[in-house]
């Protein structure tokens, strides 16, 4: 038997046992576990962060801890596109497949590649720039996504089944929220160097008392609409 015909009965052997559609939804359950736990990880660790009270040093160690969290997250709902969009092909609930979708792969294995890279290179001036060109991707996916989801709800296409739709605009609206979110931390990193470097400032402080108390309301939504939209993959009520 010759090498190529051994690689063709090990990938036959694997199709036996391992269905794509089943490891990807696998995959998409650890990416909404991780969006959704990671969420409320960050919001835990961010809750001494905009505390004046607490020494800088330990105010520091709480903000790594959230960034170190918070990169779970991220990392899911990234992966969260191309794993809805691939499973929907499978479904037969919206039409791009093929090539469309090993090209939707790539570019998400880019984006990742940014986000990472962000994230090690947090706290630096490259850091904070790979981080606005993180947000920047988000600019264009936030309104792809909802422009298609609310012409699928209105007219039956090109996502043809309401839960999916219903749910690819539920992600838009969820991703804005993040993105504020994600303002919020970028603005920590630039304050906090300006804490270490000037020392004690008011001003700061209550700047960032009031971006911790908005997080907090806004973290409530964004918990709900996470829960909401795998109930809407999961149960399909529409």
């Amino acid at each position: 038997m010759s090498v190529q015909q051994e690689q063709d009965r090990v990938m036959e052997l694997l199709g036996m046992y391992l269905d794509e559609h089943l490891v990807l939804r696998w995959l998409h359950i650890i990416a909404m576990a991780y969006w959704l736990g990671g969420e409320w990880g960050v919001f835990n660790a961010a809750r001494n962060i905009a505390r004046p009270d607490l020494p800088l040093d330990e105010r520091l160690r709480h903000m790594e801890t959230a960034y170190r969290i918070d990169i779970l997250a991220r990392t899911g709902i990234i992966l969260l596109l191309p794993l809805g969009l691939h499973m929907g092909n499978n479904l037969g609930v919206q039409p791009l497949g093929g090539p469309w979708l090993v090209g939707m792969w790539i570019f998400v294995a880019g984006w990742l590649s940014l986000t990472l890279t962000a994230f090690f290179q947090r706290g630096s001036d490259l850091g904070i720039l790979l981080t606005k060109l993180d947000e920047a991707i988000r600019y264009f996916v936030i309104p792809a996504l909802f422009i298609a989801g609310v012409y699928s709800l209105v007219t039956g296409g090109p996502f043809t089944a309401h839960w999916y739709a219903a749910k690819a605009t539920l992600f838009s609206g969820l991703l804005i929220i993040g993105l504020i979110l994600r303002f919020v931390m970028r603005d920590w990193v630039t304050d906090f160097r300006k804490l270490v470097s000037g020392g004690p400032n008011a001003a700061i402080e209550q700047k960032m008392a009031s971006a911790m108390a908005f997080s907090r309301k806004l973290a409530y939504f964004y918990w709900a609409g996470i829960i909401t939209m795998a109930f809407l993959g999961t149960v399909k009520p529409i």
